[in-house]
């Protein structure tokens, strides 16, 4: 497809700097056949249904974003997928002057050898450490890869609580699964006693959601693979759920592009334990998904793309539209989405 068809003129005044307090307090928006609803977050409870199963991912974001030295010069690396327990792969700045067996020191104690390189400044990185020490490390030098759109991607001391979500426990992430950032203790709370029921998976988002996409059509975009697991006792309870007629309802995209990953041509769900690099447009045929909760995404991106995908091309143009002359804020801190899915089982 023709990548402008995803394209729309957002104002860069509604790109949300920071989120609103308390988290559920973010507006949202109701997108279904019937039209649009205003309303917030804190509202979900009364626009899901006894029986719905939300399913949030469960994903920690690192410090993933690293400054060092190659002999005098500077670099900067942005990890986006772990390849073994000392090996990740990133992007580097500037990466042409990186050869194989280049080391990269961060610090006196900590440092890194260039193991491959790859195309679009993409290296392999081979740490001295490996799992929970270089966990460690990361903790202790590495700074949080906030979106570049958000400060020019200068994240404070605010963010390393702001971009976690209440749901996170898994460490892997260079991005948050943005749309469980607008959840609080008290939201689920009021969730499970409207007979909501939650469970998680783990999908560690990289830092290939930020890049934009560069080609004309949809088909010759690459999406960078992501690691993601659904374990066995999640996929039981998911199949269960639809067998009693109960909806699948995915906190943020990348709840639903694992679902979706690990779903069957008939709507069964397996475990799954591995990379996905599923890319969703218009066309695709859902699995598994009925209800989406998402943030409002950027144009021409692959998420809008997804979106569009989900609920109808046409019909997220017009929400969009709604939602920028209501003044709704974009991207990873903004306001937030609840879609119908445009063909539902």
């Amino acid at each position: 497809m023709d990548v402008n068809l995803f394209d729309f003129d957002l104002p860069r005044t509604l790109i949300a700097e920071r989120p609103v307090s308390p988290r559920d307090a973010a507006r949202l928006l109701h997108v279904q056949a019937g039209g649009l609803t205003d309303g917030v977050v804190g509202d979900l409870p009364r626009w899901l249904r006894p029986g719905d199963l939300l399913i949030s991912n469960d994903t920690r974001v690192i410090p993933a974003r690293l400054f060092g030295r190659k002999g005098e010069g500077g670099v900067e690396l942005t990890l986006h997928e772990r390849t073994s327990l000392d090996e990740w792969k990133a992007f580097a700045r500037p990466a042409k002057k990186l050869r194989p067996g280049d080391k990269v020191r961060f610090a006196d104690d900590f440092s890194a050898t260039v193991a491959a390189k790859g195309e679009a400044g993409e290296v392999l990185m081979r740490f001295d450490r490996g799992g929970d020490d270089l966990m460690l490390a990361l903790d202790a030098y590495g700074r949080l890869p906030l979106p570049p759109y958000i400060r020019k991607g200068e994240a404070d001391e605010r963010d390393r609580a702001d971009y976690q979500t209440v749901f996170a426990r898994e460490k892997g992430a260079v991005a948050a699964p943005t749309a469980g950032l607008h959840f609080t203790d008290s939201l689920l709370a009021a969730l499970e006693s409207a007979g909501v029921t939650r469970t998680t998976v783990t999908l560690h988002v990289g830092a290939g959601t930020f890049l934009p996409v560069k080609v004309d059509d949809t088909k010759d975009h690459r999406m960078h693979a992501e690691r993601g697991v659904v374990t066995a006792e999640v996929a039981d309870l998911v199949n269960r759920t639809k067998a009693a007629r109960g909806r699948v309802v995915a906190v943020g995209t990348t709840s639903l592009r694992l679902l979706e990953s690990a779903a069957d041509d008939d709507g069964v769900l397996h475990p799954f334990d591995g990379p996905t690099d599923i890319f969703i447009t218009p066309g695709y045929r859902f699995r598994l998904v009925d209800v989406l909760m998402t943030n409002f995404h950027l144009p021409k991106s692959t998420l809008f793309m997804l979106v569009s995908a989900f609920a109808g091309l046409d019909r997220m143009h017009q929400a969009y539209a709604y939602a920028m002359n209501r003044g709704y804020r974009f991207y990873s801190y903004g306001d937030a989405c609840l879609l119908e899915r445009e063909n539902p089982c």
